[in-house]
């Protein structure tokens, strides 16, 4: 494949991150997690991190020191506070702006998921020892030409569903989750008809007639050679609206993946709890995946739960503890997880404030921005600190509550 020219002009933007190298560390562990090829991994690191740095976005920009320790939770390092320094005083002239990126958000790791299937089809190409040379805009942009094109290709051709390459593993009220079988020697077949409906790459073949080659080819190499299984979930006609994969791990444990609706969507909400029904079957770790996040669906020691159903506060806490951004989802975050959220994110208070009084006023300096509340309004005082809208009650219960920590 040829780059075109449109793409060699893509490239980096001039970015300072505030957190790069927890970005870096990030990107290597979920590499080596993954067991990426070398040369996969060593383009992540270089490409895809100088993506993040330069071009990734929601970016947080970044324009006092006070808010940089709002992201941090720490004080910055001295080049932050000379970096401000010079924004002020060369008003003239364009410098790097400062961001700060959430390294767990969602939509990076699911960009970081597709860039690795992009790199990942190109072993045993023409592609594969000229990786380097694409940066990480090229990829995305590539990425995204052959989706279109395989949407594209899928009404040229259709493959009937086969009942011999199918094992059912599951049966609900109303659907059945369904394994393509890795000894079918109709198993390529069943995944291109799984990817016609979806429309999705899982079977989407370079050659069609042969079934071989391009992204199905990762996906049936991994499934015949048992290091991956993939699940159908359909409705009683036989048709697919749910496609799972799960990474069997060389201990035997299984890691769900991905859970994709049609077009690579998240699944369709009235089939949640069917859903959950079957992953909960599955017998998984605990490991919970970008797609089922996205939807509020997640894995604890107990099952799979909806977010708002995880009540127990140790639950809870071993949750946000994993996944911060799940904070805001709670329906009742226990005080645990509140102090929790207060040592090591207390900037997830600006959208979801904590209920737990004690909590509310050792953050409070995070809660007067949040409600933008002046300070000559009416205010209740507790050891000199103004706090407004507190009853006396709750100013009784703070100071209970710092005589014991004394």
């Amino acid at each position: 494949m040829e780059v075109t020219p449109e793409l060699r002009q893509s490239g980096y933007a001039p970015r300072n991150a505030l957190n790069a190298d927890q970005l870096k560390r990030g990107i290597a562990e979920r590499s080596k997690a993954r067991s990426d090829a070398p040369e996969v991994s060593k383009w992540l690191l270089n490409h895809f991190y100088r993506h993040l740095v330069g071009n990734f976005e929601p970016a947080r920009r970044i324009l006092t020191l006070e808010q940089a320790v709002e992201v941090l939770g720490t004080e910055p390092p001295p080049w932050v506070a000379r970096h401000l320094s010079d924004v002020g005083k060369v008003s003239q002239q364009v410098l790097a702006p400062l961001v700060w990126v959430d390294p767990e958000q969602a939509s990076l790791l699911a960009q970081e998921a597709l860039l690795v299937e992009f790199l990942t089809s190109r072993q045993g190409t023409a592609l594969a020892g000229k990786l380097d040379r694409i940066n990480c805009p090229q990829a995305l942009a590539l990425w995204e030409k052959e989706h279109a094109q395989m949407a594209a290709r899928v009404d040229q051709g259709w493959r009937q569903s086969q009942p011999e390459a199918l094992a059912t593993v599951v049966t609900t009220g109303e659907h059945v989750l369904q394994e393509l079988r890795p000894d079918s020697p109709l198993l390529r077949a069943e995944m291109a008809f799984e990817s016609y409906v979806m429309r999705h790459c899982l079977g989407q073949f370079a050659d069609r007639r042969a079934l071989s080659g391009g992204y199905g080819e990762r996906y049936a190499e991994a499934v015949e050679q048992r290091r991956m299984r993939v699940l159908s979930f359909r409705d009683g006609q036989g048709q697919p609206h749910i496609t799972i994969s799960l990474i069997v791990q060389a201990d035997g444990t299984l890691t769900v993946e991905q859970v994709k609706g049609k077009q690579n969507r998240p699944p369709v909400e009235r089939y949640y709890q069917d859903l959950l029904q079957c992953l909960n079957a599955l017998g998984t770790d605990q490991q919970t995946p970008a797609d089922c996040l996205a939807i509020g669906i997640v894995r604890t020691e107990s099952a799979w739960l909806r977010i708002e159903e995880v009540t127990d506060a140790t639950a809870q806490t071993r949750l946000v503890a994993r996944y911060p951004q799940l904070y805001e989802r709670l329906d009742a975050p226990s005080a645990m997880v509140e102090w929790l959220v207060a040592g090591r994110q207390p900037q997830q208070f600006l959208q979801a404030a904590p209920q737990a009084v004690s909590v509310k006023y050792a953050t409070r300096h995070i809660l007067s921005k949040r409600a933008e509340r002046q300070l000559n309004d009416p205010l209740y005082q507790t050891e000199g600190v103004p706090w407004p809208d507190m009853t006396p009650a709750e100013g009784e219960e703070i100071q209970a509550w710092q005589a014991r920590a004394r």
